[in-house]
């Protein structure tokens, strides 16, 4: 068994049940890094562990310890590693990346293979399946879908707390900018234009 599989059956077991960060999210990240290391030329062992790593410690939205995921993420992913064949420089490469992947973090990884897995992991935030997170998300912490007086934030400072549209203003509109890389970016822009597009519709709807 590879070792990329067998780190895939322990993270399987531990990722919680939120369909926002579950283990289909994991997967998802991971096939969009594969895709990229082949395109940045990386170190694809390192960037796939990093993937299947990155959110081992998740917890929700909700509480105030949510801001530290990444970095329980990178101290659990430490531990893990050190039963299957890493160098100790490995294994730093692939708990930096996961520490400072995270959007509120506010951090730009430092290797490359940090920087794939930041993009890898934002280009799930977008598209129709970030539309389907967003709202998965908003619907497990009962906000409503938008403020009524204005529901897209033209007179108003973004609230992703209170409303869940709010949260493409406040964050997803501004991912496309933030990516790292040639090939997250060329993406990020493709999935950002269904992003605006549902925007567009929803504005014709409500």
């Amino acid at each position: 068994m590879k070792v990329t599989d067998s780190i895939k059956n322990e993270v399987k077991e531990i990722m919680v049940e939120d369909p926002a960060h579950d283990f289909e999210h994991v997967m998802r990240v991971y096939k969009n890094a594969q895709k990229m290391c082949k395109l940045e030329k990386a170190n694809e062992k390192l960037v796939l562990a990093s993937a299947l790593l990155h959110d081992i410690a998740s917890y929700p939205k909700s509480d105030k310890r949510s801001k530290l995921s990444s970095i329980q993420s990178a101290k659990k992913s430490e531990q893990i590693l050190k039963n299957f064949d890493f160098s100790k420089e490995e294994i730093r490469i692939i708990s930096d990346a996961i520490r400072d992947h995270s959007f509120s973090q506010n951090k730009t990884p430092a290797s490359l293979e940090g920087k794939i897995l930041q993009d890898a992991d934002r280009l799930d935030a977008l598209g129709a399946i970030g539309i389907a997170r967003v709202f998965a998300t908003g619907g497990s912490l009962k906000r409503p879908f938008y403020n009524i007086d204005d529901p897209f934030c033209k007179t108003r400072t973004p609230d992703d707390k209170i409303w869940t549209v709010d949260h493409f203003f406040q964050k997803l509109l501004k991912l496309e900018s933030l990516m790292n890389t040639k090939s997250g970016k060329a993406e990020a822009k493709k999935r950002t234009a269904v992003l605006k597009e549902f925007l567009k519709q929803l504005k014709q709807e409500i």
